[in-house]
């Protein structure tokens, strides 16, 4: 029974790293919209008094061996009416196996497009810190792959670009995060073991209905494109009771449907959590995947003006 157990373990982790290695990388989240400058260095908020601080936790396809979880931190601090900067910290780990850490230090600098309109250009750069951990490992051959022999440890500098162009009720972004493609698994004494971490691009926007002075409707939408996977498009929509309580329904293209639901528990702080049910054939393995959310703003003048400026409120 151990032997089976820990057979089907190692082929489900062998599946993961496929999947690391031939399709999207980078950790999704459902409820991207409030974690924006993870995946964009230009995302701005136009908005000088307010420090933005936020971490989210990620399971995801509970039930399934060696199913990824994501954790995230980042800080989002403008300056001045001009130049905005942040820092954001991404850890994903896929079971026991692959540890990948991600530390990224923002700039962006807002250029002024109109009376409310605004246009933010930004980079990224920081480093990955990758490694895996095969100890443990039974093989369901008599011969293991040399590949899995040694364990990994590696350091990746690379750096992102990206635009984001936003108003007092919309935003527009794209960018691409990690523009270096860099190996992970490397090709030794003729055995190729490849993991490249592949150039991903977004584009996401958001819009702001007043549906009445209490209630707003916040669809929003996030592509996402890598070479050797499809597009894989998330469609969410929000609507805001009384500036306090946030319900709403997403889908992720031939991947999951999604329920989210936030709350805002103090002048500044909010927190969230969503729900993914899976709907591809990987549904048949997991119990769907959850996500939590902690947000603060934290007003440098010492006001409690609260979420009543922040894009991420988007």
């Amino acid at each position: 029974m151990l032997y089976k157990t820990l057979k089907y373990s190692f082929q489900s982790v062998l599946l993961l790293l496929g999947l690391l290695s031939y399709a999207q990388q980078d950790p999704q989240f459902t409820q991207y919209m409030y974690n924006m400058s993870v995946i964009n260095p230009a995302y701005a908020t136009g908005d000088e008094e307010n420090i933005n601080i936020g971490g989210m936790y990620r399971t995801q396809w509970v039930g399934a061996v060696g199913g990824p979880s994501t954790g995230s931190l980042f800080v989002h601090l403008p300056l001045n009416s001009r130049i905005e900067t942040g820092l954001s910290v991404v850890h994903d780990q896929i079971g026991d196996v692959v540890n990948e850490s991600n530390v990224y230090a923002d700039f962006a600098y807002v250029l002024p497009m109109g009376e409310t309109s605004k246009l933010s250009l930004g980079v990224k750069a920081g480093a990955t810190f990758f490694s895996t951990n095969f100890n443990g490992f039974v093989y369901s051959d008599d011969l293991p792959d040399p590949a899995f022999a040694e364990n990994l440890s590696r350091t990746f500098p690379n750096i992102g670009v990206g635009a984001f162009y936003f108003g007092s009720n919309y935003y527009l972004g794209l960018s691409a995060p990690n523009l270096l493609r860099t190996k992970h698994l490397e090709n030794d004494s003729g055995v190729v073991a490849s993991g490249v971490e592949e150039i991903h691009f977004f584009m996401t926007g958001g819009y702001v209905f007043n549906l009445d002075e209490n209630t707003l409707l916040k669809p929003a939408f996030m592509a996402k494109a890598v070479s050797g996977a499809p597009i894989s498009i998330d469609i969410t929509a929000n609507v805001l009771f009384n500036n306090k309580v946030e319900v709403g329904a997403g889908y992720r293209l031939d991947d999951s449907f999604s329920g989210l639901v936030n709350l805002r528990i103090s002048h500044n702080m909010r927190i969230g959590y969503a729900y993914d049910h899976t709907v591809s054939n990987l549904g048949k393995f997991n119990s769907g995947s959850h996500e939590i959310l902690l947000l603060f703003d934290i007003d440098k003048l010492g006001n409690k003006k609260g979420y009543d400026k922040s894009p991420r409120f988007f």
